[in-house]
């Protein structure tokens, strides 16, 4: 009996459905052949911090086989080659993966296509000379791309970058620093925001501008690889950008006003982490409602006990209503709402109750809970990331009460 009182689409339904039959072929099989290499972080990084070849060929099998499978562009715009399905399909989708897959694995991101990695809506804003130059490697899987906007100075409050963008003939020369830079030690390509015009910018009226820049351009560099959680590696980079030059080809949108763009790939990230958060919750609560009806201790299944059971049910009900929240705010996108309350609500609160179920699974089974093997400890760091990525809860809360002071009340 499904837990959602309303139907969903039958397009939606057969696209979650096929995508899991993927997973099934191509996805799993992958971990069970590599799980001495993605099981050892020792042997994921090498050792300059980034993935190691082993490990991006595996990401870069995945993104290809998913491609040709139909999967992986699946909601880019028709217009870069992509299926055009629309922000539900995104959501679903991307719970139903993370459901199966939980936190235990590195290619779990690259079966659809993410916002920064990947083709979407954004780079439909891209010259037609930028898109002859990238767009078939990077739907068919081949290649990918990361997202330049945050830097040391400049996180949430990302009007504030420094990176500058300075005239140089018909084109600019780029020299700035990024910070937070995911897939940036991987990817081939990247949009990197800087300044264009200073006076604009100061009074927050525009002035922002997107280049798509390759990684291999003349002064482009991954200075450091960000590693995180203790780990010998990581994915996320810190760019030194050093007098770039830029053609007009690579302009990504309208000048002076990129800042629009970037906020919009934001708001793409909000869907993903909101399904993000709920599978990998529901996959926690999963393992540990097996865990406990069989474990026992003084006698009975642990299950039996309230003080096990009842905060599993809690976890369940948290769950459950950030599910709600999330379909509702990807069919409200879809419909053309811009439902900034909605989104920012529904991100908010699911990585928020996904942590809190993750912890409680990993709470539920006791020390058994913390080892490696079950991986409820890479779900619980992967979450603590995201209560921070694409807005960190106080900065969603700070949108909420805005629109609320403005008249925005229905709830």
């Amino acid at each position: 009996m499904s837990a959602i009182g309303f139907q969903l689409p039958e397009d939606v339904v057969a696209v979650r459905d096929g995508v899991m039959r993927f997973v099934e072929a191509e996805v799993l099989p992958r971990l069970e052949r590599n799980h001495a290499l993605l099981s050892d972080p020792r042997l994921i990084y090498a050792v300059d911090g980034r993935y190691a070849p082993e490990v991006r060929t595996l990401i870069r099998e995945v993104r290809m086989a998913s491609a040709t499978a139909g999967y992986y562009a699946m909601c880019a715009p028709v217009a870069i080659g992509g299926g055009g399905l629309g922000h539900l399909a995104y959501y679903v989708a991307w719970e139903a993966i993370y459901r199966r897959i939980g936190g235990h694995s590195i290619l779990t991101p690259w079966v659809i296509a993410h916002w920064a990695f990947g083709p979407s809506a954004m780079l439909t804003q891209a010259t037609p000379e930028a898109q002859a130059r990238c767009l078939d490697a990077m739907v068919s899987g081949r290649t990918s791309m990361c997202f330049g906007l945050s830097e040391p100075g400049a996180g949430s409050d990302a009007s504030m970058i420094k990176t500058r963008a300075v005239k140089d003939g018909d084109g600019w020369r780029i020299t700035g620093r990024k910070l937070w830079t995911t897939n940036s030690p991987t990817a081939e390509w990247c949009i990197v925001f800087a300044v264009t015009d200073p006076d604009k910018a100061q009074r927050k009226a525009g002035g922002i501008s997107g280049f798509l820049v390759p990684t291999d351009a003349e002064g482009f560099e991954v200075e450091s690889v960000i590693r995180l959680f203790g780990h010998p590696g990581g994915h996320e980079g810190a760019l030194v950008l050093e007098n770039i030059r830029v053609e007009p080809w690579q302009l990504v949108g309208t000048l002076d006003d990129g800042f629009k763009l970037a906020l919009y790939g934001v708001s793409l990230g909000r869907i993903y982490n909101s399904a993000r958060a709920v599978g990998q919750g529901r996959w926690a609560i999963e393992k540990a409602l097996d865990y406990v009806k069989q474990r026992e201790a003084f006698g009975a299944k642990i299950a039996e006990y309230q003080g096990v059971s009842f905060p599993l049910a809690r976890a369940a009900t948290e769950l459950h209503a950030a599910h709600l929240m999330g379909l509702n705010a990807a069919m409200l996108l879809d419909s053309g709402e811009r439902a900034v309350k909605e989104l920012s609500m529904a991100k908010a609160y699911a990585v928020q109750v996904g942590y809190r179920a993750v912890d409680q699974a990993i709470q539920a089974h006791g020390a058994m809970g913390l080892t490696n093997e079950v991986g409820l400890v890479h779900a619980l760091q992967d979450l603590r990331i995201i209560n921070i990525a694409d807005g960190t809860n106080e900065i969603l809360a700070r949108t909420i009460a805005q629109r609320l002071l403005a008249g925005d009340i229905e709830l």
